[in-house]
Parts: C-alpha cells; sequence; structure tokens
C-alpha cells in the first residue's frame, strides 16, 4: 500500500485534508472507496481497513470533515462545519471529492463508506444523485430520531441561541455521549461506548484530534440532518438499484442497541431500494471496524463489495 495526502479546495476556497490510499504495484485497481468518518474523529482512523481494501486493489480516500482532523488548523476551529448550514457545506464537499476521485481514476466504480454521522452525510450526497456511485456501506449508523435525540435537538437548540454557533456545550455532551457510555458501567474512560477493545478505547482518548466537545452548532447540524434524511420523501430520492450494506454492533448505543439500524434498513425497503443488506454483529458497539473481531468485519464488507459492485476494467498501478 502506497500512502499519501494532498488538500483539496472545495468551492468556497476552504481547504480539506485528504488521505489516499493506494494498491501496490502489480496489483489491478478494482475501484474506488470514499470514506466519510465520524463526530469527533478523523480520516486517519481508518487506514487499518485502507490496508486491507488496497490488498483487494481499491483504492481509498478519506477526508477529514470540516472541523474535524487536520482539516480543522486550530483546536477552537474543531466541532464546527460552518456558522449556518453546516451540514449541506459538508455534503456539497463530499461531492465535490467524489468528482475529484472519478477523474483521478476514469473507468472505476466508486463506493461510499459512511461511519456513524459520516453515515448520515453519505445518504444526503446520495439523495442529491449527482455522482455515479455503485455502492454504499454505512456503518454504526440509525434510523430516524430517537426520543431522547428529539429532546437533545431542543436543548441544542437553547444552547446554540446561548452560546452561539462556536459555544460548545458541556451539557449536550453528557446527555448525549454521556448517556450512551452510562450503557457500559463501571466506565474505564468516557468512550468506553465505542468498543470493547481497551487498546483502541485508549489509542482515541490521546489523539488530540479524537473525543472533543462539538459546538452546538455540530449538534444542530447532525440532528437537522438526520432528521432531514430519514423522512420518506427524501429516502425515496435513492437510486432503487443501489446496492447497500448495513453494519452494526447489536450494543452500539447510537442505534439503541442495533434497533435503530433495523429501523433504517426497513425505511430504506420501504423506500424502495431492492438492495439492502444488514448484518448485525452480537456483543459489538458503536465502532465494529475497531472490535476484535475487525478482521470478520472487513472480510465481510470485501465480500459484499466483491457480490454486489461490478468491476469496470481494472487499471494496474
Amino acid at each position: 500500500m502506497r500512502a499519501d495526502s494532498f488538500t483539496f479546495q472545495a468551492d468556497d476556497g476552504a481547504e480539506l485534508f485528504v488521505r489516499r490510499w493506494v494498491p501496490d504495484e502489480g496489483i489491478a485497481r478494482r475501484g474506488v472507496v470514499h470514506i466519510v468518518h465520524g463526530m469527533a474523529e478523523h480520516g486517519g482512523r481508518y487506514a487499518r481497513f485502507a490496508e486491507a481494501l488496497t490488498a483487494a486493489g481499491w483504492v481509498v480516500y478519506a477526508g477529514d470533515v470540516r472541523g474535524h482532523g487536520r482539516t480543522a488548523r486550530t483546536d477552537d476551529e474543531l466541532g464546527i462545519f460552518a456558522p449556518e448550514g453546516g451540514f449541506h457545506r459538508v455534503v456539497r464537499d463530499q461531492e465535490q471529492l467524489l468528482r475529484h476521485e472519478q477523474e483521478e481514476n476514469p473507468g472505476l466504480p466508486l463506493v461510499i463508506f459512511g461511519h456513524s454521522m459520516g453515515s448520515f452525510i453519505a445518504q444526503r450526497a446520495l439523495m442529491e444523485r449527482s455522482i455515479d456511485v455503485r455502492g454504499a456501506v454505512l456503518s454504526g449508523s440509525s434510523g430516524k430520531p430517537s426520543p431522547l435525540a428529539l429532546v437533545a435537538q431542543t436543548i441544542a437548540k437553547l444552547e446554540h441561541k446561548r452560546l452561539g454557533s462556536r459555544g460548545r456545550s458541556p451539557l449536550l455532551l453528557k446527555m448525549i455521549f454521556g448517556t450512551f457510555n452510562a450503557a457500559f458501567k463501571p466506565n474505564r474512560t468516557g468512550f468506553d461506548w465505542l468498543t470493547t477493545v481497551a487498546a483502541e478505547v485508549d489509542t482515541y482518548a490521546a489523539d488530540n484530534r479524537c473525543g472533543f466537545t462539538p459546538t452546538a452548532s455540530l449538534w444542530l447540524d447532525v440532528m437537522g440532518g438526520t432528521d432531514e434524511i430519514t423522512r420518506p420523501e427524501m429516502q425515496a430520492r435513492l437510486p432503487a438499484e443501489l446496492p447497500m450494506y448495513l453494519f452494526a454492533g447489536s450494543e452500539d448505543p447510537l442505534s439503541d442497541g442495533a434497533k435503530g439500524v433495523l429501523q433504517l434498513a426497513r425505511s430504506l425497503r420501504k423506500a424502495g431500494l431492492r438492495h439492502v443488506e444488514l448484518r448485525i454483529y452480537p456483543g459489538g458497539r458503536h465502532e465494529m471496524l475497531n472490535e476484535a473481531n475487525h478482521p470478520e468485519v472487513t472480510r465481510e464488507i470485501l465480500a459484499w463489495l466483491d457480490a454486489k459492485v461490478p468491476a469496470s476494467q481494472p487499471q494496474v498501478s
């Protein structure tokens, strides 16, 4: 695997940091996987996953979304998409990046992979239908907002009014992530809900670009975006023939123990999508790519890609 990075300029002039992993010379290029990461993390956390994908011939891109990773130039920039309209702004970023990746890899099929917050962004980008995407993989996702999320959204509006778009809300952090973590008491860290693997939790906690307190505006953007994409009329905009693979842990608190992702799969099928597959891993938490059985999880993703995403004319690097 060959790894590098570049800066991509969005149409509003913002500079986005993007990691790229390419198969070794001699490996036929099978396609392109575009990764959209979750809240309070960054694309660098997907290097191990990218290694497996590139070994199978996939070119992989992972941009740090606005307010995250190395796209955020300072700590003050962490945790905010934009002062206004942030969710749609990052969706537009993904569309532009996908188009760039398509131009860099002509003839290869595009697949979008979204984790958690990234799964919501990915779905909204697909609803635009502006790019020819041949498959979608959603990790740690969920369906219609839960009662807790609806209450949190109301509080987020009040916190946004009180603190401003860049104000950080410990109250929302405790209410949402704190509630997620409380399901795994006694807690060793504030991030036990992510995975059962202590070393992975510790790596996340030690990363100064992970686990930060989001701004009130980021919470509002993500909650509003989730509400938007789960409306039946929006889901009906997704291509009926798009292959979609959903996977989650049975103990994922974001999905209320996988209830949310089950509801998402049902609603997507009801909206007319004909190729929705769902895999739930017993005992797994929010980040299945960082669970003890991550090799199994990755193998099954690769098998699904091979089965569901037709290869174009492969290129040899």
